[in-house]
Parts: structure tokens; sequence; C-alpha cells
């Protein structure tokens, strides 16, 4: 690797990235502390690195310690993991000192972990981004040995995406008829292109998230597994989005891969899945009341965005609605503690320590809908006795009490977003 391409690189970060201008997203950091950043692409994970060095800045820190790489960046396309120490050559021959290391996209550098730990072990302080979960994998995790702090990033909450559009809430805000209108003109737009921090300011939205969901097809499922079969790949992501809002097994997308004339095994189909997960395109949930050998096998599975899964649905309105709720609940409490529950009753979202149960649906302004919700919340709290219970729609609000002494609590989808 050429060292003086390397010092070009770190001139250009220390160049450039102070004078960003950015929407700053609650972080908060140990003050020698490692940390790996992990999210789809265009999530933000740059801008939350941009957001450390300039706070670093702030803070008093010389811009001459700060050393940023992207290694999507094509002049370090062919790196390899034994010239990553190039990077410290290069940057002893423009300083003296020890700097901070910034690497987004690292993933791109096979064996970068063990740099990483090599790193960590010397006392640097390094900030490391990536679109891959395998990126915490259990034999990365090994390597890295605890010495880096992991941080999750999503799309835009809509809280966050309201705070980028320089709309600021009061505890009061729904009380004025202009704040509330605000909320709801941005939720429009939110609700169908997503939270993706870039797609707020681009006119041709579906344009541009056809293009990251193209980047992520190839770059981060494709080519980084080696997949020789793309189209049973691609049908198989079509088929998650149709079926965003069932229980699925991988034997069913499979069937119904064959009926299109595609041979596609049941194990394949769990491998995709899998990789689907690694590169963050989307999430899984189990069924709560279902024996433990069944988990793996039928599950419901969510898009991280509500502007990716859009791209397949073109505006259905009632899976857009329940896969942010999705969204929404999975940041908020990890897959661990979120389920959806179907055993003689069945319930899209299911909080077992909260005592808390959600079922998602766009309207239930309709007799037989509205009965069918209600009578399933009723039903499980019959068994599993609840302290909470919520309908979420897309525009109704009111308190329903049923005969077995549940309170149900039906909220708009924006605003329950919001408390």
């Amino acid at each position: 690797m050429d060292k003086q391409v390397l010092c070009d690189i770190i001139r250009e970060g220390q160049d450039v990235i102070p004078r960003i201008e950015l929407y700053n997203r609650p972080a908060e950091y140990e003050e020698f502390g490692n940390y790996v950043f992990v999210g789809v692409r265009q999530c933000g994970k740059s801008y939350m690195i941009y957001q450390r060095i300039q706070q670093l800045l702030r803070e008093g820190c010389d811009i001459g310690r700060i050393v940023y790489l992207n290694f999507d960046n094509e002049r370090l396309n062919m790196m390899k993991a034994d010239e990553l120490d190039h990077i410290l050559q290069a940057y002893a021959s423009m300083h003296e000192g020890k700097p901070l290391l910034f690497f987004d996209e690292i993933q791109n550098v096979e064996g970068w972990e063990h740099f990483a730990r090599r790193l960590a072990n010397q006392k640097y302080q390094v900030f490391i981004t990536g679109s891959n979960a395998k990126m915490l994998g259990r034999d990365i995790a090994t390597t890295l040995g605890g010495r880096y702090w992991t941080r999750y990033v999503y799309p835009f909450s809509f809280s966050e995406y309201l705070g980028s559009l320089g709309v600021a809430l009061d505890s009061n805000w729904d009380h004025s008829a202009t704040l509330r209108a605000a909320v709801e003109r941005a939720f429009n737009d939110y609700f169908s292109f997503g939270g993706f921090p870039e797609v707020r300011t681009i006119v041709a939205k579906r344009l541009w998230l056809n293009d990251i969901y193209n980047k992520i097809f190839f770059s981060d499922l494709v080519v980084r597994n080696k997949i020789r079969n793309e189209n049973a790949l691609r049908l198989t992501i079509r088929r998650l989005a149709e079926s965003v809002r069932q229980p699925v097994s991988y034997n069913r997308i499979s069937n119904l891969l064959r009926s299109t004339g595609t041979v596609c095994y049941p194990n394949t189909v769990t491998d995709f899945v899998g990789y689907m997960r690694d590169s963050c395109l989307l999430f899984s949930l189990t069924n709560y009341a279902t024996k433990f050998s069944e988990r793996e096998t039928i599950k419901k599975h969510y898009f991280v965005d509500n502007g990716l899964l859009n791209i397949f649905l073109n505006n259905d309105m009632a899976s857009l609605l329940e896969n942010m709720c999705a969204i929404h609940l999975y940041q908020r409490y990890g897959g661990d503690g979120l389920y959806f529950y179907s055993q003689n009753v069945e319930v899209d979202f299911y909080l077992p320590e909260e005592h808390t149960a959600i079922q998602a649906c766009h309207s239930i302004a309709g007799q037989p809908t509205a009965q069918r919700e209600i009578n399933a919340l009723a039903k499980l709290h019959a068994f599993e006795p609840l302290k909470k219970a919520l309908i979420i729609t897309r525009n109704e609000e009111q308190t329903i009490q049923t005969k077995n002494g549940l309170t149900i609590e039906v909220r708009p989808i924006w605003k329950w977003l919001l408390e």
C-alpha cells in the first residue's frame, strides 16, 4: 500500500470532516473507550463518527490527531490485513504522538479484527463502523476480547427525523394545531420512505432507496457471501417482504420459490435469511408460545427501514404500519425481549417482561376488524395477564374496556412513536 496515498486520505479527512453539517444524535462515550458501530448501509454510522470527531475538536483535540479512513474508498479496495499497519506508518511521517483512529467499513479488509485488537492493546483509541453484524460474531468477539463497546446504529427514529427537519417539540406539542400539523406532514414521508438520514433531502426518494437496496444486495449479500443463485436470493427477499405480517417457515418460502420454477432448498433459504440479518437488512421475531425446537424455523421477519420495505410493497399501508411498529419496539427492547404470540390467539407483539401486548392495525373503523383485534388482546389477557394493551393505528385514538377487565389504548402511530 502506497504510504503517500494513505497520507493524502488522512489529510482529506482532516480537512473535510470538521466542516460537515450534522444533526447530532444522542450518544455517550467512555472517555478512553473503543467502539464498534454496526448497522445497515447509509443508516448514519459514518455520521456518528463525524459527530464524535467534531465533539472531540470542540473539547480541544488537535485536528492533527484525527485519522479517518473509509474502506469503501476505491483507493483502499485492495488493502490487505498485513498492510493495515502502514496507516500508523503514514501518520508517523506526518505527525508526532498517538493518533485517534476512525475506520469506516473496515470489514472490507479480511482479518481486520487482529489489527483492531493490537491497537487496543497498545492503548490507541479506535472507532470502527461496519455494515455486517458478523463483526459481532463469536469468533471476532473472541479476537477483540472485550476491548470494544458495541453500538447499534439504525436509521432515524421519528423523533430524530423531526429534529433533523428542525421541528422542535415540547411536552404540550399535541395541543398546538401548528405543531400537530407539522408532525403529521413529516410522518407521511417518514412512513413511506423511512428514516435514512439522506432520504429527507432527496426528491426522487424511491430511486435513491432502490440504489441503496441494490448496493446492499450486491455488495453485502451476493459478493460477501459468494452467492451464485442471485435470482433465488432476490425472490426470497421479495417473498419475505410480501409476508412481513405473517409468521413464515423456510419450507414455505422454498415451496413458493419452487412454484416460480426456482429451485431453492429450505437450508439455502435459511442461509439467505442469515445473510440478510448479518447485513442488517432485516431482523426476526420468534413466537413466545411455541416449542423451543420450533422457534428457529418459523419466525416473523421485518425490514430495518420502511423505505426499503416499500420498494417491494408499493404502499401496502397495513404492512408498513406493522413494520414500523416492529422497528420502534426492536430498537427500544432488542431482539431478546420482544416476541409475537401465536397459540390459539394471534398477537403481533408481546413483551413478557413488561406484561405488554400490542396489535398493529391500519384502522379499526370496521366492526369485524375492531372485534378481531380486541378479542385477540382479551384472550391473551385471560391466560397471560397484561398490564398494558395497545392497538396502534394510522390515525385513530380511543380507550376500550373489555368484559374481562382489560383496558386497551388505541393510539395513532405518529403519536405513539413520540411517547
